[in-house]
């Protein structure tokens, strides 16, 4: 009786001991990667498809430093300090709206601290950047709204949105830069990206359909550039080749 009693013991010692192993590893097969994170060096660019004969292309750049015919930058509605504030926003040396502001000589801040751009939910404002400050001849501002009600659907109006100020102007492209994370956000990358690019291309459709029914001009877009961080290029990249496979499938 006590051999048996004591065969009983260990085998419920080590049943108990896989079971612990067991789950173990599948917590440890569920946990998220800890690869270490790529920075693609500023500059690094490539086309990721086409969509109607446009080219949309990637590129690790400041939406300050861009050279463009018109620059397109999301801004939530203003709170003291929030785009200097790190974290949740970017370091200034990764910031993009620090940079663009910073070469506007405090423009975007002045417009936004004033309330003369607020950045409500789909608020616009189109500047004509002083020679010698930022690389487009034209900038964008799109609100974002709230920042603690977004979501990344949302991006798919912001798209739009670019798209359709893009046609208005007759620029033959045009960059954008989602300004998320610049704004404290710690937004899905891949997602934010596709959601952008299918807006824009929903908006791209509606005017080919209204040229059908001459009711436009044709507009001679040939690419599209969406800006992203160092960290951020290669996620962007993956996403948007999967959404333009998907379109094509």
């Amino acid at each position: 009786m006590k051999s048996n009693q004591g065969l009983f013991n260990r085998f419920k010692t080590h049943y108990i001991l896989f079971v612990c192993l067991l789950l173990l590893a599948t917590a440890m097969a569920q946990a998220p990667s800890t690869h270490p994170v790529t920075l693609e060096p500023v500059g690094t660019h490539s086309i990721f498809g086409k969509i109607d004969g446009i080219a949309i292309e990637g590129m690790v750049q400041s939406p300050s430093n861009e050279v463009t015919p018109l620059q397109v930058i999301c801004l939530f509605e203003y709170t003291e300090n929030d785009i200097f504030t790190s974290p949740p926003a970017l370091p200034a040396a990764a910031n993009g709206i620090v940079h663009v502001d910073k070469q506007l000589n405090g423009l975007i801040q002045d417009l936004r601290k004033s309330g003369k751009f607020s950045g409500h939910l789909r608020e616009t404002l189109l500047i004509t950047p002083p020679k010698g400050t930022i690389g487009a001849k034209r900038l964008l501002l799109i609100g974002l709204g709230d920042r603690t009600k977004f979501t990344p659907d949302l991006m798919i109006d912001i798209g739009r949105i670019g798209m359709r100020e893009a046609l208005v102007l007759g620029v033959s492209s045009y960059a954008h830069g989602s300004d998320l994370k610049d704004g404290g956000i710690d937004s899905p990358t891949g997602l934010v990206a596709t959601n952008v690019v299918k807006g824009a291309f929903e908006a791209y459709e509606t005017d080919l359909y209204l040229q059908s029914k001459h009711a436009t001009s044709k507009k001679p877009l040939v690419k599209i550039t969406m800006l992203a961080g160092q960290a951020f290029y290669d996620p962007s990249g993956v996403a948007i080749k999967q959404y333009l496979k998907g379109r094509h499938n």
